[in-house]
């Protein structure tokens, strides 16, 4: 980890930037493989499974008896501890469903917004450096809830327990395609995989980049995103072995997450960074963790007024707040995806069953970009109903407003319905 003690405000963009490669470079070799899949369907799916994958597909469809037997493959433990995620994630969204509140604006004038499920949504599940199967629980749960028609799951990978969650969450379709082809397959539809209206899920860059360009063309994405990461907020009230812990276990996710360091004691920071070394030893994907940590930061800052300041500059997807009065502190906090209050809330659980979602911004878009919740696989319809009484009531300033816009047939609208109840 790159070290700074007390740096300069205007050093804290360079200091803050991401660890992202050029999107430019990106986008030029992603964008033939969305035109080829656009044209071409299953034979442009069958062509880079081959080239990227080495994998020669002729179903892409995973059949309901290779569903089916994926629960055997898996142990009872795993297989609890899943349900019990399950039980919490849908508590957490089943709490979000709002029923339609009629406001009656002026007598005889009803106003009311009701949300309603997007017919058709696409998850996409990663399956390079791990099987991410708690994401079809956090994106399949609230698809399910939202009362979404149809979802369709995209993974490249077999794992057994990303077949038996999308079965527990009521997935419709899984189809065994990766990379931006996925993400393709999903915006245009080919012969076998349908087109979706919203597409969902984390992914490596080019499946970012992927999400980003059909946005652009009308499909609904769930927000921009990029690696993973997560930022440490820290005084002497922290524990270093949890500190340390926290910044692994984001920088494990591959080479390009990033893990901040911020803190107010010189102390502490010795101690996290000598436990980091230490613990990284241990790590299986220690080799991914120790490149991604070449693009970390810990950062020395003055007080707490800085270190929130500097913080909200970061919005880190993932927020750690180990402080004295954490809960007070993450009220001045306004940028973050989600935020971890005290010495014992690790991230692990927000990413697997305390009942949040960690489908989150990244890549300092949680300064204007929510997580996925509810709301994200639904459309809000507004209604309006107006009496006869309302009309009157309501008309003769439409009318003004209508004529002074110079919009005569607006006026003219609310002119004849007026003139009929006299």
């Amino acid at each position: 980890m790159k070290e700074f003690k007390f740096p300069e405000k205007e050093e804290w963009g360079n200091i803050l930037k991401r660890p992202t490669s050029d999107i430019a470079d990106i986008e030029d070799k992603v964008i033939p493989i969305l035109e080829e899949v656009r044209l071409n369907g299953d034979e442009a799916l069958r062509k880079f499974a081959l080239s990227f994958d080495n994998i020669l597909l002729n179903e892409f469809e995973v059949a309901s008896a290779e569903i089916d037997s994926a629960e055997a493959k898996l142990s009872k433990e795993l297989k609890e501890a899943i349900q019990v995620a399950k039980n919490n994630i849908t508590q957490f969204h089943q709490a979000q469903i709002q029923d339609p509140v009629i406001i009656e604006t002026m007598p005889g004038v009803q106003c009311w917004r009701k949300s309603v499920g997007i017919q058709k949504v696409g998850i996409y599940i990663p399956g390079g450096t791990a099987p991410l199967f708690s994401t079809v629980l956090m994106l399949g749960i609230p698809a399910k809830l939202a009362g979404c028609e149809e979802i369709i799951l995209c993974s490249p990978s077999n794992h057994p327990a990303i077949l038996y969650a999308a079965k527990l969450v009521g997935v419709t379709r899984v189809f065994r395609v990766g990379g931006a082809q996925a993400v393709a397959a999903m915006a245009y539809g080919t012969q076998s995989i349908p087109q979706v209206y919203k597409i969902f899920g984390p992914g490596n860059q080019f499946v970012t980049a992927a999400k980003q360009l059909v946005s652009k063309e009308g499909v609904a994405i769930d927000m921009p995103a990029g690696p993973s990461e997560v930022a440490v907020f820290a005084d002497d009230s922290a524990v270093p072995s949890f500190g340390a812990a926290d910044l692994l276990s984001q920088a494990e996710h591959g080479y390009d997450s990033q893990v901040v360091m911020v803190t107010t004691s010189d102390t502490f920071l010795l101690k996290v960074k000598e436990e980091v070394s230490r613990q990284l030893e241990e790590l299986p994907r220690k080799d991914f963790a120790s490149k991604s940590l070449e693009n970390s930061k810990a950062i020395l800052v003055k007080d707490r007024r800085e270190g929130v300041e500097i913080l909200n500059e970061y919005a880190a997807e993932h927020l750690i707040l180990s402080v004295e009065n954490a809960e007070e502190i993450s009220e001045q906090i306004v940028n973050a995806g989600s935020i971890f209050l005290g010495n014992y809330t690790p991230e692990s659980c927000g990413d697997y069953a305390s009942g949040t979602n960690h489908t989150l911004p990244t890549n300092g878009f949680a300064k204007a970009y929510s997580g996925v919740s509810l709301d994200s696989f639904v459309k809000k319809i507004t209604y309006q109903k107006i009496t006869k009484e309302g009309l009157v009531n309501l008309g003769p300033h439409v009318q003004e407003m209508a004529e002074s816009e110079s919009l005569q047939g607006h006026a003219n609208a609310v002119k004849v319905r007026l003139d009929s109840i006299k």
